[in-house]
């Protein structure tokens, strides 16, 4: 027992590395994980007092201990059972397969990189590339929402910064998880945009299997109080319109309420748009092929970033006009089931599109180009001065978000049409204002947005302000 042993010098590291594992496994790492745990919920205890919607435990749950809630709900395991049957597969081999879906959807959630690092840094790029206005925000109707309901930011989709601004704008709410689709699977986006709370969805190759899954993920977050934010339309527009809802979340979250429980599901729209969408050209072109995906060139985006970059070092870049965000008006689940026991998803989709029609802001590139393509696209300058009054007279008459001058309508067409010109849409002459054929399919995309929100039904619910407001970088914000 107390013989020498000889071993060689590989054996020995190999059987120390070993133990120093087991070691610390068993001892060390639970108390590590324990102290940064206890300092985690301190932290997330302290930034819940300053958020209005704090931050549930269930988004701080850790990811596998997500994961095997998840794959063990009865409902899920119901669907293991019948995905087996159906397929002639062992019940262990479609259990597996239900893991590993679950593994891809469940997030990550990390307060340090969302409130420490993805929130400064969307509003770096958001005040860097745009001068930001906010619409709504602090409105009677949002300042109600029940505390205990589960909140749903349902949102038109025009840019991809779309998730940079409201990101930043929604922090003093709370912390938004977003469905993202397949685009965001590549590495190093992954990781964090599964950090920020993000979860996956497959739009294609789906199974009844991972449907199942997921709606299960959709209800039980919603149920734990998770504030969602989802882009029911499914992907950018091509068209500078708001689409049509794709209804398969919306779906889930219908089969998933019980209008009898004590949680309401409250929706809440928010409309954004642009002076100028960094993706307008590829979306149209995109549009005009009639295709839904397009290639993102990353040389192309790496050339656009480092060029912003090399002119802001220069002191030589403009920004690209306005971008603003509008909340429209919130619409409770449970309110909307007991007016109207049998509405369809279809119904409810159709309601939240028209209400988020309803609140999409004009600013003045969309206002100049609405109001050029109405006058014609060669025209005189008095001809479409006639008819920028018009419109704002009728944009003013169904209560839409203008940031726009208020002395003189003038002073909004000029501003907008300058900076069409810039970018050589249109071609201001001494008395006539010409668009180039080539250039016509932009104009009709920026003006589609302004002209589809004069033609949204009248009396639709708004706040009584349609001023837009400036954020300042904490936050906060003061009426422009």
């Amino acid at each position: 027992m107390f013989q020498t042993v000889e071993l060689p010098l590989w054996a020995l590291i190999l059987i120390l590395g070993f133990a120093a594992v087991t070691f610390a496994s068993h001892f060390l790492f639970p108390s590590v994980r324990w102290f940064f745990r206890r300092r985690m919920e301190r932290a997330i205890a302290k930034l819940n007092e300053r958020l209005q919607r704090p931050i549930e435990p269930f988004r701080i749950m850790r990811r596998q201990d997500q994961v095997t809630r998840l794959i063990y709900d009865p409902q899920v395991m119901e669907a293991v059972r019948s995905y087996a049957r159906d397929e002639g597969v062992p019940p262990n081999v479609a259990f597996e397969r239900a893991r590993s879906y679950a593994r891809e959807i469940v997030p990550g959630f990390s307060t340090a990189t969302y409130f420490g690092f993805a929130i400064r840094l969307a509003r770096q790029l958001s005040l860097g590339l745009y001068r930001v206005r906010i619409g709504g925000a602090e409105s009677p109707a949002l300042a109600q929402i029940d505390p205990g309901a589960a909140v749903i930011f349902v949102m038109n989709h025009r840019s991809n910064m779309d998730y940079v601004l409201i990101t930043w704008l929604a922090s003093k709410h709370s912390a938004l998880s977003y469905a993202v689709g397949e685009w965001a699977r590549v590495w190093p986006l992954k990781a964090l945009i599964r950090a920020m709370g993000a979860y996956f969805i497959r739009r294609r190759y789906s199974n009844p299997l991972y449907r199942a899954i997921l709606a299960r993920y959709v209800q039980m977050s919603i149920q734990q109080g998770t504030t969602q934010a989802i882009f029911p339309e499914g992907g950018l527009s091509l068209d500078g319109k708001v689409g049509h809802a794709k209804r398969g979340l919306l779906h889930y979250i219908l089969r998933g309420f019980n209008p009898q429980d004590g949680q309401d599901v409250i929706f809440v729209p928010v409309a954004l748009n642009y002076d100028r969408v960094l993706e307008d050209r590829v979306l149209i072109e995109a549009g005009l092929q009639g295709i839904r995906r397009f290639p993102v060139r990353v040389k192309v985006v790496l050339g656009f970033a480092l060029r912003i970059l090399w002119q802001k070092l220069r002191g030589r870049f403009t920004h690209f006009g306005y971008a603003a965000v509008c909340y429209g008006a919130p619409l409770s689940l449970r309110s909307f089931l007991t007016a109207a026991p049998e509405a369809s998803t279809e119904a409810l989709a159709e309601e939240l599109m028209e209400r988020i029609r309803a609140a999409v802001p004009v600013l003045p590139v969309t206002f100049a180009a609405a109001a050029l393509l109405r006058a014609g696209t060669d025209t005189s300058r008095a001809a479409i001065e006639d008819e920028a009054r018009l419109l704002r007279q009728e944009l003013q008459a169904r209560q839409a978000w203008m940031h726009l001058p208020e002395s003189e309508t003038q002073d909004a067409l000029e501003n907008g049409l300058a900076a069409l010109a810039l970018r050589g849409i249109v071609t201001l002459g001494a008395d006539r204002i010409t668009v180039a054929d080539a250039q016509q399919g932009v104009l009709r995309y920026y003006a589609s947005g302004t002209l589809q929100r004069c033609d949204a039904p009248e009396g639709m619910a708004q706040p009584a302000t349609t001023l837009l407001d400036t954020p300042d970088p904490q936050g906060k914000t003061t009426t422009t």
